[in-house]
């Protein structure tokens, strides 16, 4: 059973980015603001792999669908 607690460090953890809290800020400071007709899977900046694994995220509602969204919404501002 997994039981790890999903929060934005672990998504970067889970895409294969660095997954410190400056290098975060950092990347939503570089990649924003996303405009709204963009789904957050389909931004230029996602290898297929990290798209993928944010699409099955969301459609499937699974334990990563709110920090997912969280990600999105960091990204819109």
């Amino acid at each position: 059973m997994d039981t790890t607690t999903h929060n934005l460090n672990t998504l970067f953890d889970q895409l294969g980015l660095p997954s410190d809290d400056a290098s975060i800020e950092k990347f939503v400071a570089s990649h924003s603001p996303l405009a709204r007709e963009i789904a957050l899977r389909d931004a230029p900046f996602w290898s297929q792999s990290q798209a993928s694994f944010l699409e099955e995220g969301l459609e499937d509602d699974s334990d990563w669908a709110e920090v997912i969204d969280e990600l999105d919404a960091l990204l819109r501002h």
